[in-house]
């Protein structure tokens, strides 16, 4: 939800186009903080995500103030949750008025899989891509943009890679930064554990499948074969159990105009306009907030969203800027630059095996 109020500027497509054009005097970013709330409500208990480390398992910093600040989502993941917001919608299934803003590239895994392009956590650089058969045209894509700064053979056959960032960090070093960032932290986090106890539905020593002895051994220990089977009385304790926000949870959402601006090319201008396009509609589109298990957020509907415009001497804007106006001029942007042909390759193994052996 955006705020509107009398004191916002409307972005209408001459002023967009500014902002993509405006190499010498337009503004650097347009920004958006966003309170989220748990489904549960205020203070409720919400997971953050986990990472392979027994002492430290979620990302949570110590500020000099003591103030701790927790991780709930990254700006990797924001990003590879915004991008199949570009998707063709399953059979079956409402149309989805983004997907006809981008090409449908699809990667045919056998005759039973595809893989959506805009499932791939690398975009156009990702080791799918290289292992079929739109390699190479993607490679002289990546040369282009690396030796003449020309982003648009990039836009033609994967435009997000220009909204969300891309690296061909395995093959050209070509690399795009992100024009849309967003990351998602709580603030001033109390951290909590949970216990649990696991007793199976029967006594399998009584039924002759190991001795009482042997259960007796593996009984409470979680490192025993038995107990990681599920066959004996096992308790879980000090897990992870999730953190509790009394700073609160917040999004911020930045789209980065400097960067928009570096993007060039024949049809640069074109070019520019349709990757803001793309940027705003993802900026603005409705977010599904299940993040995992435990972590299903919400805008705070009393603290509505505001978009802000900041200019090179620091000057901040409110801007009017909501999804109905983002996606019309995303269409309008998309028609004048020309959206490319949705594609379908083919994986081959052999070409993995190759890459491989060539990194090696």
């Amino acid at each position: 939800m955006t705020t509107l109020n009398a004191d916002a500027i409307t972005p209408t497509h001459d002023l967009l186009d500014g902002w993509a054009d405006d190499v010498l005097r337009g503004p650097v970013a347009l920004h958006l903080k966003q309170r989220m709330l748990p489904v549960e409500g205020e203070g409720a208990v919400i997971f953050p995500p986990t990472y392979a480390d027994e002492k430290h398992p979620y990302c949570i910093d110590t500020l000099s103030d003591g103030t701790k600040v927790a991780q709930i989502d990254s700006v990797g993941s924001q990003a590879n949750r915004m991008e199949p917001l570009f998707k063709r919608a399953p059979a079956g299934r409402p149309e989805n008025p983004f997907a006809s803003l981008v090409p449908q590239v699809e990667i045919a895994i056998g005759n039973e899989r595809t893989v959506s392009i805009l499932d791939a956590g690398h975009r156009l650089g990702d080791a799918i891509v290289r292992s079929s058969d739109l390699a190479e045209e993607a490679q002289k894509a990546f040369r282009i943009y690396l030796d003449d700064g020309d982003a648009g053979p990039i836009a033609t056959l994967a435009p997000t890679s220009l909204v969300f960032g891309a690296w061909d960090s395995r093959d050209t070093q070509a690399k795009l930064p992100r024009v849309v960032q967003s990351v998602i932290r709580a603030w001033d986090v109390d951290v909590l554990t949970r216990s649990a106890q696991y007793s199976p539905p029967v006594d399998y020593a009584k039924l002759d499948v190991f001795s009482e002895d042997i259960k007796e051994k593996a009984a409470n220990n979680a490192k025993s074969p038995l107990a990681q089977r599920g066959f004996v009385p096992v308790p879980s304790t000090g897990a992870p159990g999730g953190i509790v926000a009394r700073g609160g949870v917040f999004r911020d959402l930045t789209v980065n105009l400097v960067a928009l601006r570096q993007l060039g090319g024949e049809n640069g201008a074109a070019l520019r306009r349709y990757a803001l396009g793309l940027a705003l509609v993802a900026a603005t589109a409705d977010q599904d907030g299940f993040l995992r298990q435990g972590c299903l957020l919400t805008p705070d509907p009393d603290a509505p969203a505001n978009w802000t415009l900041v200019q090179r001497n620091g000057r901040r804007t409110r801007v009017a800027l909501t999804g109905e106006a983002a996606l019309d001029y995303a269409q309008f942007a998309a028609r004048r630059f020309g959206i490319g042909p949705d594609r379908r390759a083919v994986f081959a193994k052999e070409r993995a095996k190759a890459d491989l052996k060539a990194k090696a």
